[in-house]
C-alpha cells in the first residue's frame, strides 16, 4: 500500500484562493492523501468554502486566530500521515507534484525532497521558473549556508518529508510573531534533521505573492522584532550542526541584510544585529541602493540617507492619516507607502 501523504494547509482570510489551493491538492496523482485545512480564526468566508470540500474527504477545523505557526502545529496534530507536505492557502502544486517526490523518497530515506518554483501573480501559467543553484541535491549544511551567503529562498511548498524527520525538528515555533521568515526558521531545522535533500526537477509548486497584507509584505516594527529572532534561533539550529567559518558567514551575511532593510527603524535591534555580524566575523555584503536614494547617498553617506528616507515616510503616513480623518471628500485613492517608496527608492 502507498504510504500516507499529509497535505498541510493553514488559512487565515484566502477566501478568494482557497478553492483554487484545495482543487490543486485534491487532483493530486498519488492517491493515498489526506487534507488537513485549520482556518485560523479567518474573518472572511474561508471557513465556508473549506467546509465545501469536506464531501470530498477535506478535513476541517477552526481555531481561534493564533497566527500560522499555531494553525500549521494544529494541522500536523491532526494529521497521521507517514509524510508531509505543507502548503499556504493561496499557493498551487502541478498534479504530479508529490507523486514524482515520492518516488525520489522512496529510494532516499530520512532526506527532503525540493521541486522548482515559480511566482505568479493571478495566473499560475504565467510563473517564473528562475533556477538558481539551490535546485540540485546538496548535503543540509552546505543547503542551507549556500541559501543564505547568496539571500536565496524556497517556499513551503516546494517540500515534501518524512514524518520522522519532522517530529525530530520539533514543532512550529509559535513564540515568534507572524513574520515573513517563520517558515524559514521552521525549514532550517527540517533540513539540518534530514540526510539530506534532493531535488526534483520535474515537480512544480506555485507560490502567489502580490497579496496585501501576507506575510512576506509585513513590516511593522513587530514584524521586524520578531525577524531577528528567527535569525537568531536560525544562527543557533546551523551553528549547532557545523561551527566553521564559511556558517559563520552566512549567519553574518543573514544578519548584515537584515541590518540593512531594517535601518533606522527599531534601533535596539539594528544594534543587535550590527553587533552579531561583528561577533560573527563580519561581512561584506553591501547596501541594495535605488537609482533614485543614490545621490543623497553620495551627499549625507548611507546611515543618514536612510534616516532622511524614513523620516519623509513618517511624515507621509502622518498626512495621510490626518487626511483620513477629515470629512471625506472625492479623490483618487492612493498608496502613500508605494509613491514615497517609489520617491525614495
Amino acid at each position: 500500500m502507498q504510504p500516507l501523504v499529509s497535505i498541510l494547509i493553514p488559512c487565515y482570510n484566502a477566501e478568494p484562493w482557497l478553492a483554487e489551493t484545495l482543487e490543486s491538492a485534491l487532483a493530486q496523482t498519488w492517491q493515498n492523501l489526506e487534507i488537513i485545512v485549520v482556518d485560523d480564526g479567518s474573518s472572511d468566508r474561508s471557513l465556508e468554502i473549506a467546509r465545501r470540500y469536506e464531501s470530498r474527504g477535506v478535513k476541517v477545523f477552526s481555531q481561534k486566530n493564533q497566527g500560522a505557526c499555531a494553525a500549521r502545529n494544529a494541522a500536523f496534530r491532526k494529521s497521521s500521515g507517514d509524510y508531509i507536505q505543507y502548503l499556504d492557502a493561496d499557493d498551487l502544486l502541478t498534479a504530479d507534484k508529490i507523486e514524482i517526490q515520492m518516488a525520489v523518497l522512496a529510494e532516499n530515506p530520512n532526506c527532503v525532497a525540493a521541486c522548482q518554483w515559480g511566482i505568479f501573480y493571478q495566473d499560475p501559467s504565467q510563473a517564473e521558473f528562475v533556477p538558481v543553484p539551490l535546485w540540485t541535491d546538496r548535503d543540509p549544511v552546505d543547503w542551507v549556508t549556500t541559501a543564505w551567503e547568496n539571500n536565496w529562498m524556497m517556499n513551503p511548498g516546494v517540500w515534501l518529508f518524512p514524518r520522522a524527520v519532522a517530529k525530530a525538528a520539533g514543532p512550529w515555533n509559535e513564540s515568534l510573531p507572524s513574520n515573513p521568515d517563520d517558515d524559514g526558521e521552521y525549514f532550517c531545522r527540517i533540513l539540518l534533521a534530514s540526510s539530506g535533500i534532493r531535488f526534483c526537477q520535474k515537480a512544480k509548486a506555485y507560490y502567489r505573492t502580490g497579496i496585501s497584507g501576507s506575510l512576506s509584505k509585513q513590516s511593522s516594527d513587530r514584524s521586524k522584532v520578531s525577524r531577528f529572532y528567527s535569525l537568531e534561533f536560525c544562527m543557533k539550529h546551523l551553528l549547532a550542526v557545523e561551527n566553521s567559518p564559511r556558517t559563520r558567514k552566512a549567519c553574518a551575511n543573514r544578519f548584515q541584510r537584515f541590518f540593512y532593510e531594517v535601518y533606522p527603524s527599531v534601533p535596539n535591534i539594528c544594534e543587535q544585529a550590527e553587533r552579531r555580524v561583528a561577533q560573527l566575523g563580519g561581512s561584506d555584503v553591501q547596501p541594495v541602493i535605488g537609482a533614485k536614494l543614490k545621490p543623497l547617498c553620495a551627499l549625507l553617506g548611507w546611515r543618514k540617507a536612510k534616516k532622511v528616507q524614513q523620516f519623509v515616510y513618517e511624515l507621509a503616513q502622518k498626512r495621510n492619516s490626518n487626511a483620513s480623518s477629515q470629512p471625506s471628500v472625492a479623490r483618487q485613492p492612493i498608496s502613500t507607502r508605494a509613491k514615497t517608496e517609489e520617491a525614495l527608492s
